[in-house]
């Protein structure tokens, strides 16, 4: 019986529960015609508008009949509405008395009359698509008047005691606002409000100038003021007596005009018959210098006697030539007054390519045999399985041939790509790799390495047209593609990069390529290297160009950073530059560095608002994992930081890790890393961690890599760089001129010393975490600074200083060698009373 109580249900009722869905679709999406109608947005516009004036009339009426509606307001939900309509007072009822006491009487007064225009100003915004007084006018005059006014009135009413009846003025909210000031201030709170109405005159007028008066000068007594004062008495009797004329020196006037004239026409009847005579003699010059073939193409002037001298020959000035897109010299005339970064530094030479080693042109590494060889394996070992191809072609890259083939139709490729490890062990090959389909082609392809594989080397991709012809920003350049192509990228567009490879699978060659890459294509002015270098060999040659391209923090020795205390103030240092740089782009009013560094170099922003040119700078950190084991979350939070942000104003990191495991490559961090590299790593999971795919594990090393950016995942064989090649290209740069010091950082002040383990610590001085550390401990009743490592993510160091701090307090006891330290509180409720003692001390 109970197996019959469950019953199917029919599909005609499962049809019936999905229309509801559709139908609510349906309805949202008429919701959302409605609400962009145009008749419905010009219907709310002028409700709106109509609003406005409404709430005019209920305010002027309140201010009239305020008094009279008060109880009817205050009785309004006991009484019925009958009742009250007809012993209301105010022009627009209930409505009006409510909207008027509210706003007016509870909250702000007569300011409150603002709202109407605010209204106003929606609605002709809704109805003509543009306002009536541009927002970035009225808004700040709305809202300093509003609360200014407001609170001024309410200090008015409150000087004046027992006038309840002026409580209109302010509303209840500037009341309270001036009662808090007066209690504040006491008679200076007239003199604040004051001085702030001054202030938004001057800043919402924008006066920069206030003149003196005249009277000030003449009241100070001075000669030259005095001096002034006659002067001008004396011109304006001057211009009053100008006007009276005897007649006897109009007659004499019109006398002397009329000689004048006369000698005039003499003058003029000579200077013409002169004129015409020299002209004919510049034209039988300039008909001889025509049969000589010696024509000057230059404008010539005749100068009439009239004008005050001889006919003369003038070359005329040829005009300056106006700045166009087809002028030539339009782009000379840019370039003297724009402003150029790299004088500082007007005599460097950028590395070339004689300092790499020119190696022997590789040769084929394949032979046909080895092709036919492999294709008849893969064919033969996909046949075993009854998978049928149709076509299949060869790519042969450096260190791996690219087989791509296309199945029969029918074909499942997952089949196909569960052969992974046949494939390898028929073609007795290590590496082999199957890409299942290939992004962009109806093809599957697998990949297997060569037998003789082709070393790709530093100057053959540096002397590539790609890298030397390319347009951008930060260009780097890897390698080499399967089908033999130069690979380039730009770094800002990454704008991160996170790299991770076994040791000696070619990590340490690939940060070098990097760094070379950029030293090649940029000028010490453009650019700025932050290296931290755990190992502290790695890097170190590059301490040579430590004036030329490193940047460190102001008091550092050393440019290349080894100690993680000082990696941790850096990436800190970091984010205070990340934020000077946003400062100077939100004033600029730009959005990238690149459009910063347009308007700088073309004059438009003021060195003397605080604008300077802005290098990039990149960061270079070789070992993250053992920075992490040693600070946790003081390296994490920065580098997160960093990578969310730290792009628009071209901070760009390239970290790099020997152990990709979750634990070292956080989610935070791997969130804000879109662009991987890997190189072989030793297992699956690992491949997964860094590149969220599998593949890395099937690398064959030595240079030999994947890269990873969106979906696109490419495999690669890196460029060889050795020590020599790049001690070089240090030596060449480090023997020209370089700045008189390295980029300095922003100073950032950290808790370098930590605190003393006696009787001298001070509460207000502990750290963020020490009470949060301090509930762990008595919960655990374990003092031990790993345990706060552990449960708190903590570097040693810090997690040391806190148990000290800890010590000091009374919580636990001193250091007992390797044993755990004793927790001398025994329960949460004496460690509450405990904190609340220390901190009352201070």
């Amino acid at each position: 019986m109970a197996a019959n109580t469950y019953k199917k249900v029919p599909k005609e009722e499962k049809v019936k529960e999905k229309k509801p869905r559709k139908s609510s679709a349906r309805q949202q999406e008429s919701r959302e015609r409605f609400y962009h109608d145009r008749r419905f947005q010009l219907a709310s516009g002028l409700f709106l508008i109509l609003l406005s004036f409404l709430m005019f009339v209920a305010f002027f009426s309140y201010l009239f009949t305020g008094n009279q509606d008060q109880s009817v307001v205050d009785s309004l939900f006991n009484d019925s509405m009958h009742e009250s309509g007809r012993e209301v007072k105010n022009w627009l009822g209930i409505a009006g008395a409510y909207v008027g006491n509210v706003f007016i009487l509870h909250w702000f007064g007569l300011a409150s009359f603002l709202f109407v225009p605010l209204l106003f100003q929606f609605g002709f915004k809704i109805v003509f698509q543009k306002y009536f007084i541009p927002m970035n006018i009225f808004l700040p005059f709305f809202f300093f008047t509003l609360i200014w006014f407001s609170c001024t009135m309410g200090y008015l009413v409150l000087q004046i005691e027992g006038d309840g009846f002026l409580s209109f003025l302010s509303g209840g909210v500037g009341y309270e606002m001036a009662l808090w000031l007066d209690n504040l201030l006491g008679i200076g709170s007239p003199v604040v409000l004051f001085f702030l109405l001054l202030a938004f005159i001057i800043y919402y007028f924008n006066i920069t100038n206030i003149a003196l008066p005249q009277w000030t000068g003449i009241l100070s007594g001075s000669s030259d003021a005095k001096a002034n004062a006659t002067a001008i008495e004396e011109e304006d009797d001057e211009e009053e007596g100008v006007l009276v004329l005897n007649e006897v020196e109009v007659e004499e006037g019109l006398e002397d005009l009329e000689i004048l004239e006369e000698d005039e026409e003499q003058e003029l009847e000579e200077e013409e018959e002169e004129e015409l005579e020299e002209e004919e003699e510049v034209e039988e010059i300039l008909e001889e210098e025509e049969l000589e073939e010696e024509v000057l193409d230059l404008p010539i002037t005749p100068i009439n006697k009239a004008t005050g001298g001889d006919l003369s020959l003038v070359i005329e000035d040829t005009p300056e030539p106006i700045l166009g897109e087809d002028n030539p010299f339009a782009e000379q005339k840019k370039e003297i007054f724009e402003f150029d970064p790299t004088l500082d530094l007007s005599s460097y030479k950028y590395p070339t390519l004689d300092l790499l080693t020119e190696y022997e042109a590789p040769k084929v590494s394949v032979s046909k045999e080895e092709l036919e060889a492999n294709k008849d394996r893969i064919v033969e070992t996909l046949s075993n399985y009854k998978i049928g191809i149709s076509s299949i072609k060869a790519t042969i890259g450096p260190t791996v041939t690219l087989y791509e083939i296309v199945p029969d139709a029918g074909i499942r490729i997952s089949k196909i790509k569960s052969l992974e490890d046949d494939i390898a062990l028929n073609l007795a090959a290590l590496g082999i790799r199957i890409i299942a389909p290939i992004p962009g082609k109806g093809t599957i392809g697998i990949e297997v390495p060569n037998k003789k594989k082709e070393m790709v080397s530093v100057r053959s991709v540096f002397s590539s047209e790609k890298f030397q012809k390319g347009e951008m920003d930060l260009p780097v350049v890897f390698g080499k593609t399967i089908s033999n192509e130069i690979f380039t990228v730009d770094l800002t567009t990454l704008p991160h990069l996170l790299m991770a490879g076994a040791t000696g699978q070619g990590k340490s060659v690939g940060i070098n390529i990097i760094i070379s890459s950029l030293l090649y294509k940029k000028h010490p002015s453009q650019l700025k290297f932050v290296m931290v270098d755990p190992k502290k060999v790695e890097l170190s040659l590059y301490n040579k160009i430590e004036r030329h391209f490193l940047a460190k923090l102001p008091d550092s020795a050393d440019a290349i950073i080894t100690d993680s205390k000082k990696v941790v103030f850096t990436l800190n240092s970091l984010c205070i530059e990340m934020d000077q740089r946003y400062s100077l782009l939100t004033k600029a009013s730009v959005r990238h560095l690149k459009e910063y560094n347009k308007k700088f170099v073309e004059r438009k922003l003021n060195p003397n608002d605080g604008h300077r040119f802005l290098p990039y700078i990149v960061v270079i950190i070789d070992e993250l994992a053992d920075l992490m084991m040693q600070a946790g979350k003081e390296i994490e939070t920065p580098i997160a930081r960093l990578a969310q942000l730290a792009r628009a104003i071209g901070i760009h990191l390239v970290v790099a890790t020997q152990r990709p495991s979750v634990n070292v490559i956080t989610g935070i961090i791997k969130a804000n890393f879109p662009a991987r590299l890997s190189f072989k790593v030793m297992s699956k999971i690992d491949s997964r961690t860094i590149l969220d795919a599998g593949g890395a594990d099937q690398l064959i090393g030595k240079g030999d890599m994947l890269f990873s950016h969106g979906s696109d995942l490419v495999r690669l064989q890196c460029a060889f760089i050795d020590t020599g090649e790049a001690e070089r290209i240090v030596d060449f740069i480090a023997e020209q001129r370089g700045y008189s010091e390295a980029y300095n950082l922003p100073e950032y002040e950290g808790d370098e010393s930590g605190q003393e383990a006696n009787g001298d610590f001070s509460y207000s001085d502990r750290d963020g975490l020490f009470e949060e550390a301090a509930r762990l401990v008595v919960m655990h009743q374990q003092g031990s600074t790993s345990l706060i490592q552990r449960k708190m993510k903590l570097g040693y160091n810090r997690a040391g200083r806190i148990m000290d701090q800890l010590e000091a307090s009374g919580i636990v006891g001193s250091s007992n060698g390797s044993k755990v330290r004793d927790v001398l509180i025994t329960d949460e409720m004496s460690l509450e009373q405990l904190l609340n003692r220390l901190s009352g001390k201070d």
